[in-house]
C-alpha cells in the first residue's frame, strides 16, 4: 500500500518510474544488471525514512536559528550534522555512481527519485551532499586518479564535503569577468588569490574537510572565458595517508543571509589574503589543476547542467510538498456550505473547503504543476541513464542532444511554476498561509531562490535560445521534435481523448518550430535573443504540455487492481485535462509577441525607467 507521506507522493513516483517510464527494465542492461525493481524500491522506501525522520523534523529550526559566524568558525544547529551522519551512513550520496569510486552503481532516474524526498524534507540540510556529490562527480569524469582517491573518494562516504566556487563579487554571472588568479609553482601545485561570493556550504564544522572547485585564471592565458582554469583547493591540506592536515589559505569573511535555503551556509570566502600562511612559505591558497589550464569552464559545466537539473528537481520536490501538504489542509478545514441549486442553507453544517470549486481550482493547477515537472525532471534523469547504458551509439547520442536541450527547461519551468504551487499552496491555506506555524510560507521562501540558482531565468532563455536550438545545426531541437511526434503517433493511435490530446499539442509543437524558425530567420540575433525569457517560458510550458501527454497515456493501461489505483489514475487523466485547457493556452499571446520580433523591451531607454 503506498504511504501517505506530505514530502512527496510515493504512488506518483511508482507510476512514473515503472508505467509511464519503465525503469525497471534499466535491469536488462550490463550497467544496472545487478539492480532489480526490489532493490529500488528498498533505496525509495530508506530515503524516505530517513528523510522523513531525520530531515523534515529540524526543518523549521534550520531556518528560524539559520548559521552563524562567529569571526573564525560557522556554526549550525547540531541536527544538521546529525541528518548528514545518518545519510551519509545509508550510502544514498554515492547512490548513482560507479562502483569503481564506490558508489552503488544505481540508474540516475532511481537516485534522483531517492533524493528528492530529502530536497522536500528540508532543502537547506539537502544542499550539502547536493553540492558533494556533483563535485564529486565533475572529479571522476576530469579529475587525476590521484585525485580521485584523495577527494572523491572521502566526498562519497560523507567525511569530506564539496562545493563549487564560480561567481565573484564583480562579476556575479558574468563569469568572463572573474578575477580570481592562479600562480603556478615548481612542486606542480598553484596558489590562488581572489574572493568568491555566493559559495553555498563554503565553510561550515559538519565534515572533515571541505573540497572546493574554484575558477580562475593562470596569468598569461586568454582573456575572458577561455581563460579559465578548474582548481581544487581543500579547506584543510590532505596529507599522504588521506587525513586533513595543515588549514589551507581560504576562509570565510562572512555569512550572507538570504530569505530561504537559511540552512545552508552561504559565504563570501576570500582565497590567499594570509590568513593561513605560514612564515617562509609561499603566499596563497594551494591549489591542484583539474585537466588542462583553459579548460575549466567546460568541465564547470559537467557539474552546472547536473546542478541546474538538481535545482530543477529541488524547486518540483519543494513545490510538491506544499501541495500535499495544502491538499491534507483543504480536506481538514471546515469552511463555509456547499452550494445548492437553491442557494445557500444557514443552518447546514460547514464543508471542508476541498468541496469548494475555486479551491479545487488551485489544487488541480498545483497537481498539474508538480507532477508535470516530476515527469519532466525524471525523463532528463533517464536521458543520463541512455547516456550511460544504451548499447547503440545513436541512442546514446540522441539521449545527449535532448539532454543538452531540456536542460535550461528542467531548470527553469520547475523553479517558476513550482513556486507558483507554492503561492497557491498559501492560498489555499487562507490567512493561516502566512504563519509560521504553517510549513507552506517556508517551502515559497526556500523555493523563491530557485529561479535564480545555478544562472537566472534569462540565463536560461538565453541558453535555450541562442545555443541548445540551434548548436550543432538544430540537431538538439531534431531530436525534440522526434521525441515529441513519437509520443503523438501514440496518442493517436490510441483513439478517442489521447488522440484529441495530441491534436491539441500538435498544434502548440508546430507553432513553437515555427516561431524558433521565424526569430532566427530574422537575421538579428539581438532581435532574436530580446524575447528569450519568453521563448523559455511558451517552449517550456509546451515540452511539459508533452510529458502529460506521456502520463496520460500510461494511465490508459496502467494497473486498476490495487486499491485506490482508479480514483489516482482519474486524477492524473484530470491534471492532463487541466494542463491542456488551462495552461496551454497561455502561450498563445506569448508566441505572438515572439513571431512579431517585438523590441519594445530592447528599445527602452534606461532613463525611462
Amino acid at each position: 500500500m503506498p504511504s501517505s507521506s506530505l514530502l512527496l507522493s510515493r504512488r506518483d513516483l511508482d507510476f512514473q518510474l515503472y508505467d509511464w517510464l519503465d525503469a525497471e527494465a534499466l535491469t536488462r542492461r550490463a550497467r544496472y544488471a545487478e539492480h532489480s525493481r526490489e532493490t529500488f524500491d528498498d533505496a525509495l522506501d530508506l530515503s524516505e525514512r530517513i528523510a522523513t525522520r531525520h530531515f523534515a523534523p529540524h526543518n523549521k529550526k534550520n531556518d528560524q536559528e539559520e548559521p552563524w559566524f562567529d569571526g573564525e568558525q560557522v556554526h549550525t544547529v547540531k541536527e544538521v550534522s546529525e541528518a548528514l551522519g545518518v545519510f551519509a551512513e545509508s550510502g544514498l550520496l554515492a547512490a548513482a555512481v560507479d562502483e569503481e569510486y564506490g558508489g552503488m552503481g544505481m540508474p540516475h532516474t532511481v537516485a534522483t527519485a531517492c533524493f528528492s524526498y530529502f530536497q522536500a524534507a528540508n532543502v537547506g540540510t539537502s544542499a550539502y551532499p547536493f553540492l558533494t556529490l556533483g563535485n564529486a562527480r565533475l572529479l571522476c569524469a576530469h579529475g587525476s586518479r590521484e585525485q580521485i582517491d584523495t577527494f572523491v573518494r572521502p566526498m562519497l562516504e560523507g567525511r569530506f564535503f564539496g562545493t563549487m566556487c564560480l561567481s565573484e563579487p564583480q562579476a556575479g554571472s558574468s563569469l568572463a569577468d572573474v578575477a580570481t588568479r592562479a600562480e603556478p609553482q615548481p612542486d606542480g601545485t598553484y596558489r590562488l588569490f581572489g574572493t568568491k561570493m555566493w559559495i553555498s556550504g563554503g565553510d561550515h564544522e559538519l565534515s572533515e574537510n571541505i573540497v572546493h572547485l574554484v575558477l580562475a585564471r593562470v596569468p598569461g592565458g586568454p582573456a575572458g572565458v577561455k581563460g579559465l582554469s578548474l582548481f581544487v583547493v581543500p579547506k584543510y591540506l590532505v596529507g599522504p595517508d588521506g587525513s586533513p592536515g595543515e588549514r589551507n589559505d581560504v576562509v570565510p569573511a562572512g555569512l550572507n543571509h538570504k530569505m530561504g535555503y537559511r540552512g545552508t551556509t552561504n559565504t563570501l570566502l576570500n582565497f590567499g589574503e594570509g590568513a593561513h600562511h605560514r612564515p617562509g612559505g609561499t603566499p596563497g591558497a594551494v591549489g591542484h589543476l583539474v585537466g588542462d589550464e583553459h579548460r575549466g569552464l567546460a568541465y564547470m559545466f559537467h557539474m552546472m547542467n547536473g546542478a541546474r537539473i538538481g535545482v530543477g528537481a529541488g524547486a518540483m520536490a519543494l513545490g510538491y510538498t506544499g501541495y500535499l501538504k495544502s491538499l491534507a489542509y483543504a480536506r481538514e478545514r471546515p469552511q463555509g456550505r456547499a452550494l445548492a441549486a437553491g442557494g445557500k442553507d444557514a443552518a447546514a453544517p460547514q464543508v471542508p473547503i476541498v468541496q469548494h470549486p475555486d479551491v479545487r481550482r488551485m489544487l488541480l493547477a498545483q497537481k498539474s504543476y508538480v507532477e508535470g515537472a516530476l515527469g519532466l525532471l525524471l525523463y532528463c534523469s533517464m536521458l543520463v541513464d541512455e547516456q550511460r547504458s544504451a548499447a547503440a551509439e545513436e541512442d546514446r547520442a540522441r539521449a545527449e542532444l535532448l539532454l543538452d536541450v531540456l536542460t535550461p527547461i528542467a531548470k527553469s519551468w520547475p523553479s517558476q511554476w513550482c513556486l507558483e504551487a507554492n503561492s497557491l499552496a498559501i492560498q489555499v491555506h487562507g490567512g493561516y498561509g502566512y504563519t509560521r506555524e504553517y510549513d507552506v510560507e517556508q517551502h515559497y521562501r526556500d523555493n523563491r531562490l530557485n529561479p535564480i540558482h545555478e544562472g537566472t531565468h534569462g540565463i536560461q532563455g538565453l541558453d535555450l535560445l541562442g545555443r541548445k536550438v540551434v548548436q550543432h545545426g538544430g540537431a538538439g531541437l531534431r531530436a525534440l521534435d522526434g521525441a515529441v511526434r513519437e509520443t503523438l503517433r501514440r496518442a493517436e493511435a490510441a483513439g478517442g481523448e489521447a488522440a484529441a490530446l495530441a491534436g491539441t499539442l500538435g498544434g502548440y509543437w508546430e507553432r513553437a518550430t515555427t516561431v524558433t524558425a521565424r526569430l532566427w530567420e530574422s537575421g538579428d540575433p539581438e532581435t532574436a535573443l530580446a524575447n528569450s525569457s519568453v521563448y523559455l517560458e511558451a517552449v517550456g510550458h509546451v515540452v511539459v504540455a508533452w510529458i502529460w501527454l506521456g502520463q496520460f497515456l500510461a494511465t490508459l493501461s496502467a494497473d486498476r487492481a490495487d486499491a485506490g489505483a482508479e480514483a489516482f489514475l482519474r486524477g492524473k487523466q484530470q491534471a492532463a485535462r487541466y494542463f491542456f485547457r488551462v495552461e496551454l493556452p497561455r502561450t498563445g499571446p506569448q508566441f505572438d509577441l515572439l513571431a512579431a520580433l517585438d523590441t519594445v523591451a530592447a528599445e527602452t531607454d534606461p532613463d525611462w525607467l
